[in-house]
């Protein structure tokens, strides 16, 4: 084993921040261990991929330059939530060997798993207000506020499902490839590559349960359309975060006693 991959866990609760920055440095070490660019790319993937992806959707939307822009937020907002929730699912059975190397709780490896695809995540938002302020259309403070405000109900929807699926995994291991077909499917379930309006307005709804779609929608609202979600549209996507994080809990507590049985 590799000393990227050797984890010195502190122990005792005063030394909880450093539990918790030692996870994230040894996952970020590890992502980008051996590779000549070290974490030089972490900073180049989001930038190389949001350059490619409007050099391409300029060429073939040149007359359609708002769907171009809601297209590259789409589609990286359901990368992270397609690496983050798979990184939850699999971080339990990933990182067994710490939790026989030293005594802490072990919803911090969970929680902890989707660090990687948030820093990436929270790149490439830096470099999309980057480029709408350069290109003129650079969203108002309060914009880039309810931005990061989404983003923090879509780490809580990832981390309550991370919970939930990490100790299900555990005893179910079809859940990874089930997962997989899912959200498959859910990338043509959000309106990703199409605009919600095609579709009958008596659809919305059932669209807005899968939790990338109001991220995704809100997000493109308030950063390229300037128009900020009624306070009852995201009323709901609190109660649909707060939601799923509080079910995720409740399923790792029950479950977790077990975990140590399948390790």
């Amino acid at each position: 084993m590799t000393s990227v991959a050797t984890t010195h866990v502190p122990a005792g609760h005063g030394h909880f921040g450093g539990l918790v920055w030692t996870l994230i440095r040894t996952d970020f070490k590890t992502r980008y261990h051996g590779t000549v660019g070290g974490f030089v790319w972490a900073l180049l993937k989001p930038l190389t991929m949001f350059l490619v992806l409007l050099a391409v959707f300029s060429y073939v939307f040149a007359s359609e330059p708002q769907y171009r822009l809601d297209l590259i937020i789409g589609l990286f907002l359901y990368e992270f939530f397609q690496e983050a929730t798979k990184s939850g699912l699999l971080s339990l059975r990933a990182k067994g060997y710490l939790l026989t190397k030293a005594r802490f709780p072990s919803w911090v490896v969970v929680v902890t798993s989707a660090s990687n695809a948030a820093v990436t995540l929270a790149l490439f938002s830096v470099v999309l207000l980057v480029f709408l302020a350069l290109s003129g259309r650079a969203p108002t403070a309060s914009a880039v506020a309810l931005y990061a405000v989404y983003q923090l109900h879509y780490l809580a929807i990832v981390t309550g499902f991370s919970l939930a699926a990490s100790v299900l995994f555990m005893r179910f291991r079809d859940l990874n490839q089930v997962w997989e077909v899912v959200t498959h499917a859910g990338f043509f379930v959000a309106p990703i590559i199409y605009p919600l309006g095609i579709l009958p307005e008596r659809m919305h709804g059932w669209l807005y349960l899968w939790p990338p779609t109001p991220i995704i929608l809100f997000s493109r609202s308030v950063l390229v359309d300037g128009r900020v979600p009624s306070a009852l549209a995201h009323a709901l996507l609190t109660v649909e975060a707060v939601g799923i994080l509080a079910i995720g809990a409740l399923v790792y507590r029950a479950r977790a006693p077990r975990v140590a049985e399948y390790l």
